[in-house]
């Protein structure tokens, strides 16, 4: 009897979209384990034999819309021209996106959940650095460049940010009638021409 095929690449790929779907639909607590097996077309204890809990397929899920989101900007930013253009981008791709899985939903549930689990919360952390390094580097690339003030601390400006877009973020999704993503872009872009001494503008994009 030939040995059964690997398809670990194909099924957990497979439940983590499935649960990004149902999770942003229905949110942890109204989600069962059999919602998410019936969205991949699985069962539940096949779902369980890769996932212990709902908490670890949310870090899953989080994690993967975060790569998705990562991947999507880096193609983005490949064809900017300099760091202030990059800074711009970003803040807009963070800001405008597709909206959907990308915006704060999950984030949000993440966050609930970090508050009294451990695991969820190291999760959390090594989620928010990816974001604030990503910044850092782009601020250091401009005071290279020498667009950006260069006593700027890009660390501190990072966390700045991105507890700006994080509050905004979570704002635009539920709704916040005088907080639109286009609003969203002009405070961000305010504040970092603030802090770097570089008047940023936005591209136009809505």
């Amino acid at each position: 009897m030939s040995p059964r095929p690997k398809v670990d690449h194909l099924r957990k790929p497979q439940i983590i979209a499935a649960a990004a779907d149902v999770l942003y639909d229905r949110g942890l607590f109204d989600t069962r384990i059999g919602d998410i097996a019936k969205r991949a077309g699985t069962s539940a204890p096949t779902i369980l034999y890769y996932f212990e809990s709902k908490d670890r397929l949310l870090e899953e899920a989080v994690d993967q819309t975060d790569r998705d989101f990562y991947e999507r900007l880096t193609e983005g930013q490949a064809l900017q021209e300099g760091a202030a253009d990059k800074l711009v981008h970003l803040i807009e791709e963070t800001s405008l996106g597709p909206g959907g899985l990308s915006d704060w939903t999950l984030w949000m549930e993440m966050w609930v959940r970090a508050r009294r689990d451990p695991a969820v919360r190291d999760a959390y952390f090594r989620l928010d650095r990816r974001q604030r390094k990503l910044i850092a580097d782009i601020v250091r690339e401009g005071q290279d460049e020498g667009a950006f003030y260069p006593d700027a601390d890009p660390d501190e400006f990072a966390l700045a940010l991105s507890g700006l877009m994080d509050g905004l973020g979570v704002q635009v999704t539920l709704g916040q009638p005088d907080v639109t993503p286009d609003r969203m872009v002009e405070r961000c872009l305010a504040l970092a021409s603030s802090e770097l001494g570089c008047e940023l503008r936005a591209s136009g994009r809505s």
